[in-house]
């Protein structure tokens, strides 16, 4: 057990967010959490880290537990370059290693043997079996292959404090890598991940020795990396095994057989109250009454359940009906802050077509949109009665709790 929830209540001036929260996090265990907007899924992780305590139950913690916690927009700071921040959590491996080499070189002066020899020897040897138990001789592969990994090749140097919000953010999940917590809360981590960076990712969590508890709208990352998933939904968290496909599947069928199961106390219900209304009033029937009257008081009421939320759905409407070719580009080039993203571009969109514009981060994706909803450039066209619509991503604002 690393964390233990035993009917956890909690909330914010008079509304209560979580109610009767239970559930286990075990070694190993791979736990995603899902549930709409607002419903308190980061307030459930904050709970779990001890940033935030439950105003009634207990939060019960494997003693020594060492947690891994990535927030949203909860980027890395440092006046550090990348790759000296990243070595920093080797830091005391390090010693251990300047250590020993300083050992080295009194060895080498030391007489072969003697009193000081032998223990100089006996402390390189403890040295050792320290270094190679945080396999301290690869942490500059495991930098590399960390920072590589999610899209940092080409910025060793760069002072981390100079860098975008997404970046700092990701740059926060490449050292809690490289850290191995027991537990790692990410919350929402595919955010700004690009799609190589995306994939990268899931094949280096379905190695990780450690917990995984996160929160994400990726069903396809939920999919690849979970095994339970925990819905929080109305205050209270419902539990399913495996990942997030198996949820949708394991839902609807709870729905189904709670479903049954209240109609069928309604039923019950109905049927008693006909009884008694019939048959309290009589001498010969009023005590067989009484006892289902004591049935009724007596029976644990069930909620109906709520049907699974339905997916949206968009319907656009004009007027008019735009041409066959909504969007042509003929040669675009695109520059931005000095920097050249692209040359030559050419592609059509047809009326009705779906399309995703995939790529690195820092590559131009959301400058190329902007410059297609504006138009202005001669080498963007549009067919005849096409309407744009924009939608930009924007951050969300950050709560505080207020005692009264």
């Amino acid at each position: 057990m690393l964390i233990t929830l035993e009917n956890v209540r909690f909330g914010y001036d008079d509304k209560i967010i979580l109610e009767n929260i239970n559930f286990t996090v075990s070694e190993g265990e791979r736990i995603g959490l899902i549930g709409a907007n607002g419903e308190g899924k980061t307030t459930l992780i904050r709970l779990m880290t001890g940033a935030l305590l439950p105003d009634e139950g207990r939060v019960l913690k494997k003693s020594g537990l060492k947690l891994g916690i990535l927030e949203q927009n909860g980027g890395l700071e440092s006046d550090r370059t990348v790759y000296d921040e990243m070595r920093s959590v080797f830091r005391p491996v390090l010693r251990a290693m300047d250590e020993q080499r300083e050992i080295e070189g009194r060895m080498a002066h030391a007489e072969y043997g003697g009193e000081e020899y032998r223990q100089l020897s006996s402390r390189y040897e403890q040295l050792s079996r320290a270094i190679d138990a945080a396999d301290g001789y690869n942490i500059d592969v495991r930098i590399k292959t960390v920072l590589n990994g999610m899209g940092f090749t080409d910025m060793y140097g760069q002072t981390v404090s100079t860098m975008s919000g997404g970046e700092k953010t990701r740059l926060k999940l490449c050292r809690l890598l490289l850290e191995q917590p027991e537990i790692l809360f990410l919350d929402e981590p595919t955010n700004h991940l690009d799609v190589n960076t995306l994939f990268w990712l899931e094949d280096y969590l379905k190695d990780y020795r450690g917990a995984i508890f996160t929160v994400s709208h990726d069903r396809y990352f939920l999919d690849a990396i979970v095994t339970k998933t925990l819905e929080l939904e109305n205050r209270k968290v419902a539990a399913f095994r495996g990942n997030y496909s198996k949820y949708k599947v394991l839902k609807a069928e709870k729905y189904e057989h709670d479903l049954k199961e209240y109609e069928k106390q309604q039923e019950e219900i109905a049927a008693l109250q006909d009884y008694v209304a019939r048959n309290i009033v009589r001498a010969t029937t009023a005590k067989s009454a009484q006892s289902r009257v004591k049935k009724l008081e007596s029976m644990e009421l069930l909620e109906k359940p709520l049907p699974p939320p339905q997916p949206p759905r968009f319907v656009f409407e004009t007027t008019e009906k735009c041409e066959e070719a909504a969007l042509s580009v003929q040669g675009l080039s695109l520059s931005a802050g000095g920097k050249t993203l692209f040359t030559g571009a050419e592609f059509a969109i047809r009326r009705g077509e779906k399309v995703a514009i995939v790529g690195e981060n820092g590559t131009g994706k959301s400058t190329l949109i902007r410059e297609l909803v504006k138009g202005h450039d001669p080498a963007v066209k549009r067919g005849r009665f096409v309407k744009m619509g924009y939608y930009r991503r924007r951050r969300r604002a950050r709560c505080s709790r207020r005692r009264s």
